[in-house]
């Protein structure tokens, strides 16, 4: 495992696909996503696509590999854009603001063949509906 700093956000395409089809496939590809600096996933030895472990003090969540357009996110800092798989590993306390700690939150990152991404529907019931 190597570590990272988490930093979370919105995004365009997360914005539209939360407008157009949440409940399809376009909000998981572009919210089950980690973008990388591209130097940093040599490192790693992923590639894009590549399913990865997010592991914080918070949670863990399994997404894909993204390479970045450039270098932003500087080595060393990930970015996972808001959404159900970011809140796995974000800090849950609010702070009596009604939003969670989103930005600068340490976690651990390896390569994982042996667990899937979850689909929507799958991921939202296992981790947000008891039984």
């Amino acid at each position: 495992m190597v570590e990272f700093i988490l930093l979370t956000g919105r995004t365009i395409w997360q914005g539209e696909a939360i407008e157009t089809d949440k409940a399809g496939e376009i909000y998981p590809n572009a919210t089950a996503i980690c973008y990388f600096n591209p130097k940093d996933m040599r490192e790693l030895g992923i590639s894009e696509g590549d399913p990865v472990k997010v592991k914080s003090k918070y949670g863990k969540v399994i997404v894909r590999a993204k390479a970045a357009d450039t270098d932003v996110p500087p080595r060393g800092v990930v970015f996972i854009p808001m959404g159900p798989w970011a809140n796995k590993v974000v800090d849950p306390n609010t702070k009596s603001t009604g939003m969670p700690g989103f930005k600068g939150i340490k976690v651990e990152i390896e390569p994982t063949d042996d667990e899937p991404i979850e689909d929507m529907s799958e991921f939202m019931r296992s981790e947000y509906l008891s039984e």
